[in-house]
């Protein structure tokens, strides 16, 4: 698997989401309950970015249609979205945080 260096650590505030760009793929990275995930930054039911929504109990919630999606599996919490959004593994080396879009989950 391939990692990316795609910010610092110290860079991320807690259930703040982080929009970065790895290789062309827009990638939300959550700092949440002591962990960091990574999650793709579309909604699947409106095109819009995940990282402006808010972040409660490992979930991140779309701002415009209000679908939540678990940040560890990317599934939907409810309607209007019913298709899940991809995951990413991350790394955390020292300060930085790697994410790695070879493997999808």
């Amino acid at each position: 698997m391939t990692y990316v260096k795609v910010c610092a650590l110290s860079e991320l505030e807690a259930d703040t989401p982080k929009r970065v760009d790895v290789d062309g793929t827009p990638v939300s990275i959550v700092s949440t309950g002591g962990e960091v995930f990574a999650i793709k930054d579309i909604c699947s039911h409106a095109n819009v970015s995940l990282s402006e929504g808010e972040v409660e109990d490992c979930m991140i919630e779309c701002w415009l249609h209000g679908s939540a999606f678990d940040l560890r599996t990317g599934k939907p919490s409810g309607l209007p979205a019913t298709r899940p959004v991809p995951v990413y593994p991350v790394k955390i080396e020292g300060d930085d945080v790697l994410v790695s879009l070879t493997q999808e989950s």
